[in-house]
């Protein structure tokens, strides 16, 4: 058994929703696939970073000026970029750091078709690893089948939705929350996910083209009824483009495709715009959830529940399941966090999917889809403790009002 990050690899994806009527827990992990596909969409006028929230217009391309500036101090050729220079991954020049993050839109790149082809891609653990951990680690829990959840899905789970991405493999997919913005009340504009759905860790750098659809697929439709599908009927809510992202330093230092010393800080927090309207997230989905940064141990928790669309055999991505159980505990190594784990026979595409738990009647989320084995008989997520809240505040603070 080999247990590793839910997102940068083309196997599978998990996604998360609640039901807002109790504790629903919605996995994602993230699925990442081979599509060559060549981006014929054009990019949007009104694409801007976070960081560059006060640029106006008049850059290059109909870029704001800001960003089309801050890819040119990156080494990125505008026009380039819009014609697919993004697809251009030069290891040597992978833009790694926190504040290299650079996500332009561009307008209808991610079409029905290229979101069903999007591949799953997980982080896995091998039983000789999770073994040799010392102290909080519990026994393996047996498997708990997941459900199938109702439809449709934004009234029955959880607001969640499906991040996808470009990696050098090709199209990935992983799964994320619509969450509150304590500094802006009924205007969030924040999406809870996994680190490495948004960075590769170590040796690698941010992905591009990052999205988030929520509701993806909100009837459960099947593979035939979808065959000619509009993106209407894919993103009920609309395509939401990240213009910035957060993840912990530990995860772009130490995460790896094993999951690595980053998994458990293995979370990620963005900031999204609409390639159409101007209404803020929570308020075009009507939802959000408050994140629980607690932390509490597991032996204080009755039962955790993960929603996600898992996209490996048997599954095929296209419809949100869920598992609910009494949490345990994993730890990786001494030196590093406990993280939580469930039963749970979702395969890959789960990744970033938002676990959730209820505290005095009120659904939260308290951890998110990271790794898990190959057998595909359980998850673990990363206890979000200080060092979460404080990227979770940063991010709301500086850009949440943007």
């Amino acid at each position: 058994m080999r247990s590793t990050p839910m997102s940068a690899a083309p196997r599978r994806v998990r996604r998360t929703a609640l039901v807002a009527a109790g504790l629903v827990t919605a996995l994602t992990l993230t699925a990442c696939g081979s599509d060559q596909e060549e981006a014929d969409a054009k990019p949007a006028g009104g694409a801007s970073q976070a960081a560059d929230a006060g640029a106006t217009g008049g850059g290059e391309g109909g870029l704001p000026a800001g960003l089309a500036d801050r890819l040119k101090e990156q080494g990125i050729d505008v026009d380039q970029w819009k014609d697919g220079g993004w697809k251009n991954w030069d290891r040597d020049k992978w833009l790694t750091e926190a504040k290299d993050f650079v996500n332009p839109m561009i307008e209808g790149l991610w079409k029905p078709d290229r979101m069903k082809s999007a591949q799953e891609a997980d982080k896995t653990v091998t039983t000789k690893d999770a073994s040799a951990d010392q102290g909080a680690t519990d026994p393996e829990p047996a498997p708990v089948e997941a459900v199938a959840e109702k439809t449709p899905y934004h009234r029955n789970a959880a607001p969640v939705g499906k991040v996808f991405f470009d990696s050098p493999e090709g199209s990935m997919v992983c799964s994320g929350t619509v969450i509150k913005d304590v500094n802006h009340p009924g205007r969030s504009n924040l999406v809870w996910t996994a680190g490495h759905c948004v960075h590769a860790g170590g040796n690698g750098g941010w992905y591009r083209n990052i999205a988030f659809v929520p509701s993806y697929n909100d009837l459960a439709k099947s593979e035939a009824q979808l065959a000619d599908a509009t993106t209407t009927e894919m993103a009920p809510y609309g395509t939401w483009w990240a213009n910035w992202a957060s993840t912990s330093n530990q995860w772009i230092q130490g995460g790896s495709e094993e999951g690595g010393d980053g998994a458990a800080y293995d979370y990620s927090v963005l900031h999204v715009k609409p390639e159409q309207g101007s209404k803020s997230l929570e308020e075009t989905v009507g939802a959000a959830l408050e994140v629980d940064f607690s932390a509490p141990s597991a032996t204080e928790v009755p039962s955790m529940g993960a929603w996600g669309y898992p996209a490996a055999a048997p599954y095929n991505g296209l419809q949100m399941f869920k598992c609910v159980d009494r949490p345990g505990r994993l730890s990786l190594s001494p030196s590093l966090p406990t993280m939580y784990r469930i039963g749970c026979t979702m395969t890959g595409g789960s990744s970033g999917g938002g676990w959730f738990r209820v505290v005095d009647g009120e659904t939260r989320l308290v951890s998110n889809t990271s790794i898990g084995p190959l057998e595909n008989t359980w998850l673990a997520g990363p206890r979000l403790g200080p060092e979460a809240q404080a990227m979770y505040q940063n991010m709301s603070k500086t850009y949440g009002g943007q």
